[in-house]
């Protein structure tokens, strides 16, 4: 009977979740139009990009970057490529890992009904399944020129050079931990 206990538990510890939603793995960046990887987000194309740090970190650092004093941080933020002005706009984003877990409660009953007994240490399995909800936190960009032009779309001119402006601001928000050594990078 206790051998029964054991290995319900053990494979209660080992089994894999029903995913009901999965949010998406970014390795490096992703190009796509907002609306479609979050309801809520311009029709614009964004820059997404995953978000290991803390919520309002990317804040942070565009404020002290950009020297905005909390001033219109979110919104028309300017920045210049060959003297030329742009502007970019970011978003918060987070998306939703959710899984099921049928299999505990069913582990749970069936060590129940092998020690023969409610009162027993099985009360740690519930007879109702579980819905584990996961957050995952993304950076979401949209850059346009001083005429409200989309720079990420496919046909714009800019795209390479916002891209690469995009992709170079990215990897000095993610290796940078004390945003005011970015105020002597500028």
């Amino acid at each position: 009977m206790k051998n029964v206990f054991v290995v319900a538990v053990v494979l209660c510890l080992f089994h894999s979740c029903i995913p009901l939603r999965v949010a998406p793995n970014i390795q490096d960046y992703k190009i796509t139009k907002g609306k479609t990887f979050k309801r809520g987000l311009p029709r614009q194309q964004v820059f997404v990009f995953e978000d290991p740090k803390n919520e309002s970190e990317f804040y942070k650092y565009i404020d002290t970057k950009f020297q905005l004093y909390n001033t219109d941080v979110f919104d028309n933020v300017p920045f210049f490529i060959n003297s030329t002005p742009y502007y970019f706009s970011f978003y918060e984003v987070e998306k939703k890992d959710k899984s099921i877990d049928i299999l505990t409660p069913a582990l749970g009953a069936l060590a129940n009904r092998a020690i023969g007994s409610e009162e027993d240490p099985s009360h740690l399995f519930n007879d109702e399944a579980h819905v584990r909800i996961d957050g995952n936190y993304y950076i979401a960009i949209i850059a346009y020129d001083e005429s409200g032009k989309d720079c990420l779309d496919k046909k714009s001119l800019s795209r390479p050079l916002v891209l690469n402006y995009l992709r170079a601001l990215k990897e000095e928000y993610l290796v940078t931990h004390n945003y005011n050594e970015v105020l002597f990078k500028n």
